[in-house]
């Protein structure tokens, strides 16, 4: 094996047993993204700056945020898992931003409990998360 070729081998395995960079895991949620908008009637007016915390109560916008969490594999029956979320966080995230953002999701994970709708759950669980940690709040 041309050892240029073991090398990228050996490098692609570290960066994905590490996590991707912040970068890596914005340019995968936007994948995501392209896949939810058709299925909401919502503008990137409206959910553009989620990640810069405007979060706009409209229920199109509710429903848009819980498809990119459902496309995330991190929702279970009628909520989002803690147990999925933090397997998705070990998976993906930079090292640099697993333990802050497992410890704002421990913060926000019961938010949802105030809510009997799945979008509103999200939604809300989702806000908290920006509100308790805004520098390392990952949206597409």
């Amino acid at each position: 094996m041309n050892r240029l070729l073991l090398i990228f081998i050996i490098a692609t395995c570290l960066e994905f047993s590490y996590g991707m960079t912040r970068e890596q895991v914005k340019k995968t949620m936007t994948i995501i993204k392209k896949q939810c908008l058709p299925k909401h009637p919502v503008t990137d007016d409206q959910v553009g700056r989620i990640e810069q915390g405007v979060f706009i109560e409209d229920r199109n916008v509710m429903c848009y945020i819980t498809c990119i969490y459902k496309s995330l594999q991190v929702v279970k029956g009628d909520k989002l898992d803690m147990g999925l979320i933090t397997k998705q966080i070990d998976a993906l995230y930079p090292p640099d931003l697993k333990d802050p953002v497992k410890h704002a999701v421990s913060l926000c994970i019961h938010s949802q409990d105030n809510y009997n709708d799945l979008c509103e759950k999200v939604f809300h669980a989702v806000k908290c998360l920006y509100e308790k940690d805004p520098p390392n709040f990952i949206f597409p």
